[in-house]
């Protein structure tokens, strides 16, 4: 598996695997779960932080030269607000990187398409390297990518409900088009989502909730890690076509009296 590395943007990663930094306990815990997980990118919220403040209690915590700082727009209701909060996060000193979240629903946190592009298509002209947060919804996916974007990011259940793939066929289908790479975020619950996401193709994923929840997030970082790292083998190596009925594994002639 050498040399099969991550590319986003024109940057090489060789973690799969994305980690949030919201709900966790202490910051002790995020980081401890941060290590677990091998991770190289860790998505922050701009709402939560004071980016312009190097010993803001979260961001001092968190090595940059370690780490790719990836600013969130989460809590943006519309593509004015998103584009305002990845403007003040570069004029911070942030790099020019933001996943773009626009979700004005508050209950299920579902993402807007329509403002979620028209944002995408002016920050791009900006000069930003766009990850954008979807509904797992194919043509959207292709419109992001003809407008730029660095990744398309569908989601495989609401943010937080830790309830894995319920997009999984969409999920499948944008994959099955992709021009750049597909990070399945939102949802993952379990290390085994996280692999299932893998083994369908699935450049990366991203995880938070599930690392937060956890009495012990550093290991449970560690378990995702091996989830990712064992669904990417498996897709690399390639499955099984799957059948309906059955199929010998043994020869069913040669036997005894034949």
């Amino acid at each position: 598996m050498t040399n099969d590395s991550l590319v986003i943007g024109g940057r090489t990663f060789t973690s799969r695997l994305l980690v949030g930094t919201g709900k966790f306990s202490s910051n002790k815990a995020m980081i401890e779960a941060m290590e677990g997980s091998g991770c190289e990118i860790v998505t922050v919220a701009l709402r939560r932080v004071d980016i312009e403040n190097p010993e803001d209690s979260m961001l001092s915590h968190i090595d940059r030269d370690r780490y790719l700082l990836l600013p969130n727009t989460s809590g943006a209701r519309d593509a004015e607000e998103a584009m305002r909060l990845a403007r003040l996060a570069r004029a911070a000193g942030c790099e020019p990187w933001v996943k773009l979240e626009v979700t004005p629903d508050p209950y299920y946190l579902l993402p807007d398409p329509i403002e979620t592009l028209k944002a995408a298509r002016i920050l791009v002209k900006e000069g930003f390297t766009v990850l954008p947060y979807i509904n797992a919804d194919p043509v959207l996916a292709k419109h992001l990518q003809e407008a730029g974007t660095a990744t398309v990011m569908p989601l495989g259940a609401p943010i937080g409900t830790n309830r894995g793939l319920r997009t999984r066929d969409q999920i499948r289908i944008i994959i099955e088009q992709a021009i750049v790479p597909v990070v399945v975020d939102a949802g993952l619950g379990a290390p085994s989502h996280a692999a299932e996401a893998m083994e369908m193709g699935a450049d990366a994923v991203l995880v938070n909730t599930a690392l937060a929840v956890s009495p012990n997030p550093g290991a449970m970082g560690a378990a995702f890690k091996k989830g990712v790292q064992a669904g990417r083998e498996a897709f690399l190596a390639g499955l099984g076509e799957q059948s309906q009925k059955a199929q010998a594994s043994s020869p069913l002639t040669g036997f005894l009296h034949d």
